[in-house]
């Protein structure tokens, strides 16, 4: 048996010194340690994992969520939208920061190498996915998030600044005077006692994620990152911070039995929405929210369930862009679980459930108390992520709160005081108390125990009894927890987690315990008070440790709003101090005295990159552990220029993935030159870093010249690859994008029609609209419709185009006209289409018919509002609101705000 770790004495301690000291290296702690730095401060950043992967962004990003680009949505809008999705409960100034300095992040993460979808003019592709606003921008390459971010802290000038200590694990923050003046904890490998010596702490550790138990079982199967484990919740708990909302909890809709996320959010762009098993919308909330929960909970238990992401009705490209991004971006092993249920999107559509609870203050609102700057309630301690409670704030919240962080805790020097005795003694047994019992109760079964709990008492709906339980069972749990055995570092740090997660169980009780109302559809759905109560808790909820060790609660009103929004009124005044919050009696059913009684009514329930290494089936060659070996020394071009042409094909894969990580002058010629290279791995590791780096590539001539040669190449997806790079950089003219509008292989002909849109080559791209291929075909139709406008050639073209034989083609040509304009000659076309065979036809030219003359067009649309497919009523109510000053067109939208689809009612409502 293996013999136990040795535990480290008081005085054995490491201390470390620093002026900012940042807990996580994920989204915000990255940015925070990066901002800090740039003001001049010393930084010290602690992961207890490693930074190239730690985090929830470690596994890539698929799109921004909450993107406010100027041009397409405006800062009070999203402000005034989170409000409304988090039923009013607000602070609308940390929200506005998130508005207004979100643009100003996007484009520095993109001159970092960050990459967001584009379209072929350079202008943001963002997306409406909500029923208003335009917010999500999507990053179909974005599992490079993390490296990107990785590659910035290790630019020389950073790491002057930065000090980065892996595997290094806080449990708590040390405080003196009033303020935060450092942390304690240990090193996960090693087990030494480390503590730190700071002037100001930014706690950036993610959401609880691993709070609720998965319906699989599975500790670790958790929906949010499970590495996240309530840490940073706890460390400010303790340190007297006040915490707010954490009766709001995060739950998501999910891929049933995966646990990962479904992503309509992503599908829907595409087409894609969720439905239940009739085929039906059935959402009428207009933003991701708990009371999107609480409609997609009732249809799951209901005879209309199960629920579904519809995607099978999509066509064939739209499928495939889908897949690129749901089984890479999103998570890898996606495409595995649906290949071993023998499923495809083409024959099979998705089941959805609902996830575990967690607290995350990034997608709900659950979190640490913070103002505008990120500071806590705690001086010199900060909060910025998921573990803030700045609602919905997603990854671009996660950055610009870790930023707002970095700078203001930057003017802060170290503390010269004696650290906290008692405190460290008490972080101390906290950490070691395992290994003097190495055979007591392992980890994973308290901690199964302790969050099956959470499943049976605090997930909703909720009631005070079950919440009273609740509290008896993480009290009891507490001798359970001291008394669990572990005989290395990495059971250490489990246990510690399993104690986090205690304390956050606990405080999610107590808190839905003392708001005794529901709120937050799903979120907070208290079966015993289940109306919403805005005379007495239109409030923030706040929770801190009193200075007896109790769990105190105040009522705090919301703050004047700084964008009104209609069916909320804050009306300010003073807080209400509720105290301790007591479990109700729970001990018998009923009093003692009583006998049991008739039942009084009979009630129906109704309704979570590596770091560069060879391929996995290339052996550790010397020459590979030489180039894994300099990769860690900012290898300049001439240093790796002998492994890019070294004879083995795997020692110059490896080489294009560490220039890809350092970036040293000349990068891009050198990448472009890999797109020759005779080995088809080699060429697509330098086709993907291309396009990863395309951001930060120099338009140098020489890259134009690599990159013009590889459109000779024999490897469409290399001449795919140069046209897309020379249309980012603008490197390419007509007369080099048009040739490849006769290549062979139809991904190229779709490249080169996008890139020469970017140089509003009309002529050349109206000439291609007689492609052979359908996807072709449809890519210059959306290309006629976004070249400058009053294009003499895009008229004649989609007018051929309404008449092209697959319905596909003739859907997507009339609605380019719904943008382009529709003639009156294309009016009466339009009018006939929406008898078309094709549901993609009619809803078409219902788009069309937005744009044309109202006497026309007006009866047709009033019509079209009974068509048996609700994307076509869809259509016909939107084109109708362009309508709208014509009496006829109201009468026709009012009639649809009863329409049987949930998006046809939202959107009638809505043009009224």
């Amino acid at each position: 048996m293996e013999t136990p770790l040795q535990i480290p004495t008081l005085a054995d301690a490491e201390e470390i010194r620093c002026d900012v000291l940042v807990i996580g290296g994920g989204t915000a702690g990255t940015m925070a340690a990066l901002t800090a730095a740039e003001h001049g401060a010393n930084v010290l950043l602690l992961e207890k994992a490693h930074v190239r992967h730690s985090g929830a962004l470690a596994m890539g990003m698929d799109g921004v969520n909450n993107a406010v680009i100027p041009g397409r949505a405006e800062p009070d809008d999203y402000v005034a939208e989170i409000t409304r999705a988090n039923d009013g409960i607000v602070d609308q100034s940390t929200v506005r920061q998130t508005a207004t300095r979100g643009f100003a992040m996007v484009r520095r993460l993109e001159s970092y190498g960050v990459k967001f979808e584009k379209d072929e003019h350079g202008d943001y592709a963002v997306r409406q996915v909500h029923r208003s606003g335009s917010y999500v921008l999507p990053m179909p390459e974005g599992k490079d998030v993390k490296k990107v971010l990785y590659r910035q802290l290790r630019r020389r000038e950073m790491r002057e600044r930065i000090r980065i200590e892996n595997r290094v694990m806080p449990v708590r923050v040390l405080t003196a005077d009033g303020r935060a003046v450092g942390a304690v904890g240990f090193h996960t490998r090693t087990g030494a006692f480390v503590t730190v010596r700071a002037g100001a702490v930014i706690l950036a550790t993610g959401a609880c994620g691993r709070l609720g138990l998965p319906a699989s079982g599975y500790l670790y199967g958790t929906y949010e990152n499970p590495t996240n484990a309530g840490d940073g919740y706890a460390m400010a708990y303790h340190a007297g911070a006040r915490l707010t909302g954490i009766e709001c909890f995060q739950i998501n809709p999910l891929i049933k039995d995966y646990n990962g996320p479904a992503c309509a959010y992503v599908a829907n762009p595409f087409g894609g929405y969720q439905v239940n098993r009739h085929g039906e919308r059935f959402v009428d909330s207009d933003y991701w929210s708990g009371q999107m929960m609480a409609e997609f909970a009732a249809e799951v238990a209901s005879d209309r369930g199960p629920v579904y992401l519809k995607l099978s009705h999509l066509p064939e490209e739209s499928l495939s862009a889908l897949k690129s991004i749901l089984h890479s971006t999103e998570r890898p092993t996606r495409g595995t679980f649906h290949s071993g249920r023998g499923h495809d999107y083409r024959t099979h559509d998705v089941e959805m459930h609902i996830s575990e609870i967690g607290l995350c203050g990034g997608h709900s609102a659950s979190g640490v108390r913070v103002d505008d700057h990120a500071r806590t309630t705690v001086p010199r301690l900060y909060a910025a992520g998921d573990l803030a409670c700045v609602p919905h704030n997603y990854m671009i919240g996660a950055f610009v709160f870790g930023d707002l962080a970095g700078a203001d805790a930057a003017q802060h020097v170290p503390y010269e005081g004696e650290l906290p005795a008692e405190q460290l003694r008490e972080a101390h047994e906290l950490i070691y108390r395992p290994l003097r019992n190495p055979d007591g109760p392992p980890q994973p079964q308290v901690e199964y125990k302790l969050r099956r709990f959470v499943n049976d008492y605090v997930a909703p709906p909720k009631s005070g009894a079950r919440l009273s339980l609740a509290l008896e069972a993480f009290e009891r749990m507490r001798t359970e927890i001291s008394a669990m055995g572990a005989r290395t570092p990495h059971e250490l740090m489990r246990c510690a987690e399993v104690t986090f997660i205690r304390d956050c169980a606990e405080m999610a009780a107590r808190a839905s315990l003392a708001r005794t109302e529901s709120r937050w559809g799903l979120y907070h759905d208290r079966i015993d008070h289940p109306r919403r109560d805005d005379a007495s808790w239109f409030h923030h909820l706040d929770l801190h440790k009193s200075t007896s060790g109790a769990m105190e609660f105040t009522a705090r009103p919301v703050a004047p709003y700084l964008v009104p929004v209609d069916g909320f009124t804050p009306v300010g005044g003073l807080s209400r101090h509720l105290g301790e919050v007591h479990p109700e009696q729970v001990a018998t059913a009923g009093t003692r005295e009583a006998s049991p009684v008739a039942l009084r009514e009979k009630l129906t329930v109704a309704d979570t990159a590596a770091h560069p290494r060879a391929d996995a089936d290339v052996p550790a060659t010397p020459r590979l552990l030489e180039l894994l070996s300099l990769a860690e020394d900012e290898p300049d071009l001439s240093m790796l220029a002998a492994y890019l042409t070294d004879p083995e094909p795997g020692v110059r894969r490896t080489a294009v993935t560490v220039l890809t990580e350092s970036v040293p002058p000349g990068t891009g010629p050198a990448l472009a030159a890999a797109l020759t290279d005779p080995d088809a791995g080699v060429r697509a590791a330098a086709s993907a870093s291309l396009r990863e780096l395309v951001e930060t590539l120099s338009p140098e001539p020489a890259l134009r010249d690599g990159l013009a040669a590889a459109l000779s190449e024999a490897d469409p997806a290399v001449r795919a690859a140069a046209l897309d790079v020379l249309r980012a950089l603008r490197l390419g003219d007509t007369e080099l994008f048009a040739r490849s509008l006769s290549d062979s292989d139809i991904a190229v002909r779709i490249a080169a029609v996008r890139a020469l849109v970017s140089v509003d080559a009309a002529a050349e791209v109206a000439r291609a609209a007689v492609d052979p291929s359908r996807e072709v075909r449809v890519t210059i139709i959306k290309a006629l419709a976004t070249l400058s406008p009053g294009s003499a050639m895009a008229g004649p073209a989609l007018a051929a185009l309404v008449d092209d034989p697959d319905a596909l083609v003739r859907g997507a040509a009339y609605e380019a006209l719904g943008t382009t304009g529709c003639p009156p000659a294309l009016t009466a076309r339009a009018e006939t289409a929406l008898s078309d065979l094709a549901w993609q036809v009619r809803a078409g030219a219902a788009t069309a018919l937005s744009v044309a003359d109202s006497d026309l067009a007006v009866p047709a649309l009033a019509k079209a509002l009974t068509d048996l497919n609700a994307d076509v009523r869809k259509a016909a109510v939107l084109a109708l609101t362009r309508h709208r000053a014509v009496e006829d067109a109201r009468v026709a939208l009012t009639t649809a705000t009863t329409d049987s689809d949930a998006d046809v009612r939202a959107y009638a409502a809505r043009a009224l």
